[in-house]
């Protein structure tokens, strides 16, 4: 089933901001190495990477439906926090527009009855649970452990653990 425009186009706006999103958690670990806190940094690298087979996935399922991809200007994203809370609660804020936009994706696949995207949002719903929880935990455990450099520390070396993230699947369809 060829992907109607009206959803193509919206796939598209979100490819744009998946990617603006990679560029934003980029910015993220730079300030974090700046700051030199690696494990942060390193945190954020793989979820620059994320985003990235993010917008890849979406990439995919248009090319494979027989849409066009158009590739827009990509905004220059934040490059100062005041504090590890301060990122990592944007991070949060960031992924809950994430999540709101994809769902907007969604009532258009509803709309539509497009089951082949309603299949590829479901993966991104699960996904967007995972990614608030994620940002949302770590902004506080940042919030109790408050001005310990100790806390900050031990929370670095933690997250500097963090696997790094699995390349896109070659089938955008597959879970």
């Amino acid at each position: 089933m060829e992907i109607s425009q009206k959803l193509a186009d919206a796939i598209n706006e979100q490819i744009n901001f998946e990617l603006y999103s990679a560029f934003l958690y980029l910015s993220m670990a730079a300030w974090f190495e700046e700051k030199n806190l690696p494990g942060f940094a390193h945190w954020m690298e793989v979820q620059y990477q994320e985003e990235f087979a993010h917008a890849m996935r979406f990439y995919r399922h248009i090319t494979e439906r027989g849409g066009r991809v158009v590739m827009k200007t990509i905004e220059g994203p934040k490059t100062e926090w005041s504090s590890a809370f301060e990122a990592f609660e944007d991070a949060y804020e960031h992924e809950k527009k994430v999540t709101a936009r994809i769902y907007k994706i969604g009532d258009i696949a509803d709309e539509e009855r497009d089951r082949g995207a309603q299949g590829l949002l479901q993966w991104f719903y699960d996904e967007q649970v995972e990614e608030e929880k994620n940002t949302s935990g770590i902004r506080d455990q940042l919030k109790m452990i408050g001005d310990s450099m100790q806390g900050l520390f031990m929370l670095d070396r933690e997250l500097a653990q963090r696997p790094a993230a699995a390349p896109p699947p070659a089938d955008s369809m597959a879970p």
